[in-house]
């Protein structure tokens, strides 16, 4: 166990129909934040965002579905601040969200990043570090961001307690995403928290041993 202060918080504002874990995550020295994933319902993340006192200075996406990147657009333009993310591959995706804005009743704009990711990038959310993992499967542009320093990773679709990314969406690669998790994720420690897009908190370790989709014991057979 350690005393040290954590370089970094996060709140978790579930959005849309989709229960999305829209994340806010600041640095502890600074109060210089970013809003991850906004995938909708932006006056109740701008809310939550005075709550914490935070200082916006970019929008971060793991992807270019719906529910994580509607708003994006409108938050970027509001806070006028740069979108970085994701990786270039999910272009076709971000380029139609108004369509499926439409389609899911939700309102949404499309949006070009400031900046596409890649693996081996690095985003700084203050004095916070995050290094970018570029993780394909769910979509063939989603990229992870972990802060080595905490020990916390924002995995988008990826990784869910229980459960894993679906891959029957468009582009979407089962084998692909059983690639990510085992060559970009688990290598990242046993230890490490995973904000994932949906659903509760777990730690890369809990899913390498209950994990009915990727355990170590179903991934050896």
């Amino acid at each position: 166990m350690t005393d040290r202060t954590p370089s970094m918080q996060a709140v978790i504002v579930p959005v849309t129909p989709f229960q999305q874990n829209c994340s806010i995550v600041w640095c502890t020295e600074t109060r210089r934040g970013a809003i991850v994933d906004p995938g909708g319902e932006p006056e109740r993340i701008a809310a939550a965002v005075d709550e914490q006192g935070v200082a916006v200075e970019k929008v971060m996406l793991t992807h270019g579905h719906i529910d994580h990147a509607g708003a994006a657009a409108l938050l970027a333009r509001r806070y006028a601040v740069p979108v970085e993310g994701p990786h270039r591959a999910d272009m076709f995706l971000l380029s139609v969200l108004a369509d499926q804005g439409r389609k899911y009743g939700i309102a949404a704009e499309a949006v070009e990043p400031d900046c596409w990711l890649d693996q081996g990038d690095t985003v700084t959310v203050g004095a916070v570090t995050f290094a970018v993992h570029h993780c394909p499967g769910h979509t063939p542009g989603h990229v992870i961001y972990f802060n080595a320093t905490d020990n916390i990773a924002l995995v988008g679709d990826v990784l869910f307690r229980g459960s894993i990314g679906r891959t029957d969406f468009p582009r979407g690669d089962h084998a692909a995403l059983i690639r990510s998790i085992r060559e970009r994720l688990w290598p990242l420690g046993n230890e490490v928290v995973f904000l994932p897009g949906h659903g509760p908190l777990s730690t890369f370790g809990d899913e390498r041993r209950t994990n009915p989709f990727v355990a170590d014991r179903v991934l050896e057979r």
